[in-house]
């Protein structure tokens, strides 16, 4: 049965639809020796697909699934050209191929998915899955009630205007000021661009949920496998 390629290397374990979407514009999949283009189809039955010259089976891999506290500066990726710390380094024993579910900036950090589910993570990306993801920020100064407002109504960035976010104060400082938000989107570098916009920039920026998967007390750069509520929940929540 033909499926999208994209479809199929998820399926496969081998990336998210979305990494495997840029795999194939890379030029880095051919099926049964021709060069794949975003949109092309195959029956991984029947035809031969190579990843980067590798003949890749039909195997399915087991479903793992585990979350990381990222620290700062380090980048959610599988390796970084330019030699800086990745995700990766921190996958211990972990011997499942696995990849991250959306990503964290650099200088950002807190609760990251990995898997090799592709299914699973294209749902939990998928902006019709409006899944809530909360942060805990640092801002400078102190959020008043009028940017609170535009924050919870949504507001009009570069990239279009943003769902209405949750927001409440947590804690007040000498010069800066701690608040939770929570979005339903994933736009690059969204939460530090609405909190510029309202003229707050950001000092510090902690992912603690993802649905209803929750940092809890997991330290910086420790990483554990969900639980069979949490990966229950999760599901639920996406539909998968």
């Amino acid at each position: 049965m033909e499926k999208r390629l994209q479809k199929i290397l998820a399926e496969m374990g081998i990336a998210s639809r979305r990494r495997a979407d840029e795999m194939i514009s890379e030029g880095r999949v051919s099926v049964n020796g021709k060069m794949a283009v975003p949109g092309t189809k195959a029956d991984p039955a029947r035809d031969h697909i190579k990843l980067d010259g590798k003949l890749l089976t039909g195997k399915r891999q087991n479903k793992v699934y585990y979350v990381m506290n990222k620290p700062v500066n380090v980048m959610t990726t599988l390796e970084d050209p330019q030699g800086r710390p990745t995700v990766s380094d921190y996958f211990g024993r972990i011997r499942s191929k696995i990849f991250p579910v959306g990503r964290l900036d650099f200088d950002s950090e807190g609760l990251l998915l990995f898997t090799n589910d592709g299914e699973l993570a294209h749902s939990v990306l998928h902006p019709s899955k409006k899944i809530p993801k909360t942060y805990k920020v640092k801002i400078k100064g102190l959020l008043g009630e009028k940017e609170m407002l535009r924050l919870r109504q949504g507001m009009y960035l570069k990239d279009g205007k943003t769902a209405p976010a949750k927001v409440r104060r947590l804690q007040r400082l000498k010069e800066n000021s701690w608040v939770e938000l929570t979005i339903t989107e994933g736009r690059k570098r969204q939460v530090r661009r609405m909190f510029d916009h309202v003229g707050h920039s950001v000092v510090r920026l902690i992912r603690t949920r993802v649905g209803k998967l929750s940092l809890g007390a997991l330290a910086p750069g420790q990483m554990r496998a969900l639980t069979p509520d949490e990966l229950q929940a999760l599901k639920e929540q996406t539909g998968v």
